[in-house]
């Protein structure tokens, strides 16, 4: 992947106002592969009695790291949309810790882009959430 293509993918992605708003910055990106974190905002907590965060904000973010993923794969095109996203939440995310998601886009067709991701905080060692999701393609004229 050129670097060209890694920074319009990370461009794309900042200027998203959702990302801008719930603070998601671009850790790493290229080869359809993203990571994106998401640091711990109170105004994003979803049960006041414990802290944790509001599994929509996990949602967006898992969301938002697959497409970077597919945007950065080197057969894809320059944007692309959700068609589909299964998450499994595992546990809730420590109040607190920064939430990282990581997505990885492993298979592309003439169409359709395949992702994983995965949401961690700072036990890496068990998920927060996992997530299998497709991604629109438009063939290149």
């Amino acid at each position: 992947m050129t670097a060209e293509k890694a920074r319009i993918a990370r461009e794309f992605i900042e200027k998203i106002p959702h990302c801008a708003a719930l603070n998601m910055s671009i850790t790493q990106i290229g080869e359809g592969m993203a990571q994106i974190e998401m640091p711990y905002d109170a105004r994003f907590i979803g049960d006041p009695d414990t802290g944790v965060i509001h599994g929509g904000a996990v949602s967006a973010l898992m969301d938002t790291c697959s497409g970077a993923a597919v945007m950065s794969h080197p057969r894809s095109p320059a944007a692309t949309a959700t068609i589909d996203l299964r998450i499994d939440y595992m546990r809730p995310a420590t109040p607190g810790q920064t939430i990282v998601a990581r997505a990885e886009c492993y298979h592309i067709t003439r169409s359709v882009a395949f992702v994983r991701a995965t949401a961690m905080d700072d036990d890496v060692e068990r998920p927060v959430a996992t997530a299998t999701g497709t991604f629109t393609v438009e063939q290149r004229s």
